[in-house]
């Protein structure tokens, strides 16, 4: 379990495989510990919103194959999107950018 800290937001509490995956997205190994530093939150965001969107297009894409194949297409109560789970650590990352303060978690 990851607990995201800033001075400039709430905290922000994922679980393990979401935390890693949101991690990688932004170019960082999963760690016990770790820091997300202002002149990095930039690219961070950048890299989970284009990790948004390809989600969005594949999901978009296996409900018209689905549809064309007349089985029952995935219903958004079946997965949590990758939006969703990423959406608090990007609004922890743009506050954090903004008042210029690190992100923590393992400390």
């Amino acid at each position: 379990m990851y607990k995201f800290k800033s001075k400039a937001a709430g905290d922000v509490i994922m679980l393990g495989p979401n935390g890693d995956q949101v991690l990688r997205l932004m170019g960082k190994e999963p760690a016990a510990k770790g820091i997300i530093e202002p002149a990095d939150m930039a690219a961070a965001i950048s890299a989970i919103e284009q990790a948004v969107a390809a989600d969005e297009a594949a999901r978009a894409a296996s409900k018209a194959d689905a549809a064309a194949e007349q089985d029952k297409p995935e219903g958004p109560r079946d997965r949590v999107s990758l939006r969703q789970r990423a959406w608090p650590m990007v609004e922890m990352l743009k506050r954090a950018r903004a008042a210029d303060q690190n992100i923590v978690w393992g400390v």
